[in-house]
């Protein structure tokens, strides 16, 4: 197995700082990132398919539904908001196609999923009779019964009382609330299709009908965003005693409104939040949670009972789990390959009326690449052990990444002890930047946030 070049950091005081919000993305959601995935690859991927999976390698679904009422103008993800029922059924029967392809695959055969992720778009803006209609269909194909966490995202304003009894009827655990913020006024100029009071409507009906689970997301340094009402929407958040919370610092990916109106303008700064501003908010509303009893879990979330939620969808995924992810545009990782679907609805439903797998492009992670991206990954959730990367991998990390894990302990973001390795809490916060220290050079993007 070969090792792992790592480029030394830079000798000067720190990081590369950048203080402004430019546009980019600066979230690590995967390794190495999407650029690197090529079409060349897609038939290795497809010959990875007939093969039987790793030994004990557990499986999560993922489902991509990419329907929404509106397109936020921070969003980057593949979306429409011009579709029919028509549109949406032919898309519903274009997903249970794909996936009646895969799981007769020697890959896939008699495998049941360990946790399964419906996202978007919004998933919730399926009716009660679309959602049953892809749900029984994927049962049949893939039962559930081994599943242990169940995730729908949904919208506020697309919840009613009726819609929330359907989802829960077909064994979702955890339901995800794309809150985003409280406050009206900013909701609407970054482009939301809901308001404050369907947020409350939906979160009292989703309670009413006992989800086990129920998580909200939070963006901080949104456009016009403040000092003032950010405190505010981290006290109605605090309020709610949610399960969990995700928040996020605001980015300005290139396929978002917001790009497109900065270069219309010709303007380099987002109109969003510093960095500094949005990691002092994010900390500032960890602060506030903590103050409740609960729990710091990653550089993302804080966790009312971390006995109790888990994201079993980010741990999959992180720990190298199988994901086998149908939809359009979305990305999932078998057998040792990365692959994604077509990412345009007409070429992703074409191909799967046409008998063949949707694939766009794929990767083939080599060997020392999965301890990398495993690694970094991991360190996301704030801790790292040693002794399962040793079992795994047969290699300590404290070796493989000894140059960057140097330089961040200099630096004061990482402590280093016989078990595990730690970012404090200022690590925590800027992790997306710290990570691409520990990329092979030739998957640096260039930028820090």
């Amino acid at each position: 197995m070969s090792s792992i070049t790592i480029a030394p950091l830079p000798s000067t005081a720190g990081l590369p700082i950048q203080k402004e919000t430019t546009a980019g993305n600066y979230f690590v959601s995967n390794y190495p990132p999407f650029a690197f995935w090529k079409a060349e690859d897609v038939p290795v991927f497809e010959k990875s398919l007939e093969q039987a999976p790793t030994e004990n390698v557990p499986l999560g679904l993922y489902v991509h539904i990419p329907f929404c009422r509106k397109r936020c103008h921070f969003c980057y993800f593949r979306v429409y908001t011009d579709k029919n029922a028509d549109d949406i059924r032919g898309y519903i029967e274009a997903v249970l196609s794909e996936l009646r392809d895969y799981v007769s695959r020697p890959a896939l055969v008699d495998r049941k999923p360990k946790f399964i992720y419906f996202g978007g778009g919004t998933p919730s803006y399926l009716s009660p009779d679309q959602i049953r209609l892809l749900t029984d269909g994927m049962k049949a194909l893939l039962p559930w019964d081994d599943a242990t966490e169940i995730t729908f995202e949904g919208e506020p304003g697309t919840l009613t009382d009726h819609k929330l009894r359907a989802i829960r009827e077909t064994g979702v655990t955890r339901l995800s609330l794309g809150i985003e913020h409280f406050d009206d006024h900013i909701l609407e100029i970054n482009g939301r299709a809901h308001r404050s009071k369907e947020v409350l409507r939906a979160y009292a009906f989703a309670r009413e009908i006992g989800f086990p689970q129920i998580n909200i997301d939070l963006i901080a340094g949104m456009v016009e965003e403040t000092e003032e009402k950010w405190r505010e929407t981290v006290a109605k958040a605090v309020e709610l005693q949610p399960d969990s919370v995700t928040i996020y610092q605001m980015e300005v990916p290139y396929n978002t409104g917001i790009y497109r109106q900065m270069k219309a303008e010709g303007h380099l700064i987002a109109p969003v939040a510093d960095w500094e501003t949005k990691r002092r908010w994010v900390n500032q509303a960890f602060g506030e949670f903590e103050k409740r009893g609960y729990t710091v879990t990653s550089t993302t979330t804080v966790v009312k009972n971390p006995e109790l939620v888990h994201f079993e969808y980010r741990k999959g995924l992180f720990s190298g789990a199988d994901i086998l992810s149908v939809g359009v545009a979305s990305f999932g990782h078998l057998n040792g390959v990365h692959y994604q679907n077509q990412h345009d609805f007409q070429p992703y439903v074409e191909a799967v009326q046409s008998g063949r797998l949707p694939l766009h492009r794929a990767y083939v992670v080599p060997p020392d690449e999965k301890l990398l991206r495993e690694f970094i990954l991991q360190l996301k959730l704030g801790s790292v052990f040693i002794a399962p990367f040793v079992e795994k991998f047969g290699r300590d990390p404290r070796v493989e990444f000894a140059i960057p894990l140097e330089s961040l302990k200099r630096l004061g973001f990482l402590i280093e002890t016989e078990d595990k390795i730690t970012l404090n809490r200022d690590g925590l916060l800027q992790v997306d930047r710290l990570l691409q220290e520990f990329f092979k050079p030739e998957h640096r993007t260039g930028r820090y946030a």
